[in-house]
């Protein structure tokens, strides 16, 4: 795809990613693979022997994933899973064993306490540190892993992924980047020196709230081979159908990831002044705390806003007030959705806390919404 002298934009590479060679009269995108098992005469040596192992929807998807994860490179593994926990589980499980030492950030999404009860579990320390400020650099001494979340959720900050990377592999350390938020289109985490790639396509990769996905994306053939062995073993693989509504949404992927930035750009922008916001953080913001290390590593900001709102009370009326918005969980789909995250109980945050996922509305119709329901909510 492309040319040395004329490499392609990021909506080219979207839209064609993962395709396979034209057939005259066949689709451009195959239909979904159904299959628990394939006609295997002889030995078993072709790619495709049983469901549980490898699905042709799963190869196109993953071939598509690392053509946007590294452009231009060969090489470069995907391994698509069932959702984006079980993509995280399969890197922190698969590459620890007991007696080692994994980092993780203390301000990521909150089911990484699960995964830590299972560290533990499995005899794994765990160290953590904030995502801002770089922190966990100080945490390395003999660790195995390094996990990354670069925008953290919900706080939305922001550290310097090739500094942790040099810094863990110079101590024998292996770096993987929750690069979930960002997408392969804002940020690419091998390029910058991670080892992994781990994002849940839940969110913006598929951007639609109607699919569960995850996926590992890897350099080294040989940690790769350790994450897809554990998807075997587990068994947590994503159904036909996810997989080719997963590859179909990466055509708009480019399209979304521009227009939901922008609106959140604006949105962000209009409640700058507004006297009831606090702690508003957007990494597109140039006042915000992690614009100057996000600019030099992100090429696109994403889509949630995050702020606090002075009560409970206040956040709730807030967010029923609201009628573009969806009071609802995740983020990065088309249509708006918000939510007061401390409802959860497994995040850091104050109870007004809004995590606001921005969607492709009229930047107009949604800023007019959220003042109109701001200026009802306040008492």
């Amino acid at each position: 795809m492309g040319s040395e002298n004329h490499p392609v934009g990021d909506g080219t590479r979207a839209v064609r990613a993962g395709l396979p060679e034209p057939v005259a009269y066949e689709p451009t995108l195959p239909g979904p693979v159904f299959a628990a098992h394939y006609h295997l005469p002889g030995e078993p040596t072709g790619p495709y022997t049983y469901g549980r192992d490898e699905n042709p929807t799963w190869t196109h998807l993953e071939r598509a994933i690392g053509e946007l994860e590294a452009p231009g490179e060969e090489g470069v593994e995907t391994v698509v899973f069932a959702s984006g926990m079980a993509a995280v589980s399969a890197v922190l499980l698969s590459q620890t064993r007991a007696g080692d030492t994994a980092v993780l950030p203390d301000d990521g999404y909150q089911a990484l306490a699960l995964v830590r009860e299972q560290l533990a579990a499995y005899d794994v320390r765990v160290r953590t540190a904030p995502t801002g400020g770089d922190a966990q650099l100080r945490e390395l001494d003999g660790a195995r892993l390094l996990w990354i979340e670069t925008p953290s959720n919900p706080g939305l900050d922001v550290c310097d992924i090739r500094r942790l990377a040099d810094a863990a592999h110079a101590a024998g350390a292996l770096v993987a980047v929750d690069n979930t938020l960002a997408t392969p289109l804002g940020q690419r985490p091998l390029e910058l020196g991670a080892d992994f790639s781990v994002v849940s396509g839940t969110k913006g990769l598929t951007g639609h709230g109607d699919v569960l996905l995850g996926y590992v994306a890897c350099r080294d053939a040989r940690l790769a081979a350790r994450v897809r062995r554990w998807r075997k073993v587990v068994g947590a693989i994503p159904g036909p159908m996810e997989a080719w509504l997963a590859h179909r949404s990466l055509a708009t992927l480019q399209l979304r990831a521009d227009k939901q930035g922008a609106n959140a750009l604006a949105l962000a922008e209009a409640l700058r002044e507004h006297p009831d916001v606090s702690g508003l953080r957007h990494p597109g913001l140039p006042d915000d705390p992690s614009y100057a290390v996000a600019s030099r590593q992100m090429r696109r900001f994403g889509c949630v806003v995050s702020f606090t709102l002075p009560d409970r009370g206040y956040a709730e009326r807030f967010l029923e007030g609201l009628r573009l918005v969806d009071d609802a969980t995740s983020f990065g789909g088309v249509r708006s959705t918000a939510e007061r995250r401390g409802r959860w109980g497994g995040d850091a945050v104050p109870e007004g806390f809004i995590r606001f996922s921005v969607g492709a509305e009229d930047p107009d119709d949604l800023v007019a919404d959220v003042l109109r329901a701001l200026e009802e909510a306040a008492p």
